[in-house]
């Protein structure tokens, strides 16, 4: 970022959840911010408290060409982008074997061939800057799985590797990358969830899950505005984070998660090793 000058936004997925908050968040301390979501009719307030600073543009992330014209829009408005946030995807629930190709193929052509729309859309105006920070949208689903999130799990699995090898890719140009990875938050996401057809062999796991979720409280779901104040701090720190965790709950699943493979990968370790044709030293 340019010492003096606002940062410039690029946040995908504007109009609803975490997006709207951060949108918001960032526009409030000044930032300039372009906001890109299908439906920017729910921009109109933010477009109205801040005139040019911020400039929404109706966009699919899964069509190339819409985020290219976005981002060409982005550096003719503000003149260069700051922040990539990489936010745009939806969720398909039900038992994996439920999931028909079509729903696992949209899902995978949001979430994850939309995030590559935006990194090929607007990494050669970071590269040039040699400067910015990538937020890759990922969940506490990147890291952990249960019975009913199969294909949204896979889907966040896939940003997250493919960010794995990013981070090496731009650190030498300057360029910062953060894993978001929120928990439970309370946003439209649940009631857009897609949801897979039903067999009954999945009865006594993926239905109880999808119960219990439905009879959580309003208090186990996070607040964006938090989770946008947590991004903010991320963004302003000298060494950012490569993945930001939100939410006690996701802090405390992902522990429990890695916990669980360190000791399955130290139980089998001797089994692993044994396959060496050089005995380790």
């Amino acid at each position: 970022m340019t010492k003096g000058i606002p940062p410039t936004w690029f946040i995908t997925g504007a109009s609803s959840g975490i997006g709207l908050a951060l949108a918001r968040a960032a526009a409030a301390r000044g930032d300039d911010i372009v906001a890109v979501a299908r439906d920017v009719a729910p921009l109109s307030t933010l477009v109205d408290e801040h005139g040019p600073r911020v400039l929404a543009l109706p966009v699919d992330v899964r069509s190339a060409a819409e985020v290219h014209g976005a981002v060409s829009r982005a550096v003719e408005a503000f003149g260069r982008i700051d922040v990539v946030a990489n936010n745009a995807g939806y969720g398909l629930f039900g038992a994996v074997e439920e999931s028909t190709d079509d729903q696992a193929r949209a899902v995978f052509d949001t979430n994850v061939f939309g995030v590559l729309n935006v990194l090929r859309a607007t990494l050669p105006v970071l590269r040039a800057q040699r400067s910015g920070h990538v937020l890759q949208g990922s969940s506490y689903y990147g890291r952990v799985a249960h019975p009913g999130v199969g294909l949204l799990s896979a889907t966040k699995y896939a940003v997250e590797g493919l960010t794995d090898a990013l981070v090496g890719e731009l650190q030498p140009l300057g360029i910062k990358v953060t894993l978001v990875e929120p928990g439970p938050t309370a946003t439209a996401f649940v009631s857009r969830l897609d949801v897979a057809g039903t067999i009954d062999d999945y009865d006594g796991t993926v239905r109880v899950v999808q119960k219990a979720s439905a009879e959580l409280p309003p208090e186990a779901f996070d607040d964006p505005d938090r989770v946008a104040a947590a991004i903010l701090t991320a963004v302003d720190a000298d060494r950012p984070p490569l993945r930001l965790v939100t939410g006690s709950f996701a802090v405390r699943s992902i522990r429990a998660a890695l916990r669980g493979q360190l000791e399955e990968l130290d139980a089998w370790a001797p089994t692993a090793e044994a396959v060496d044709r050089v005995p380790a030293a």
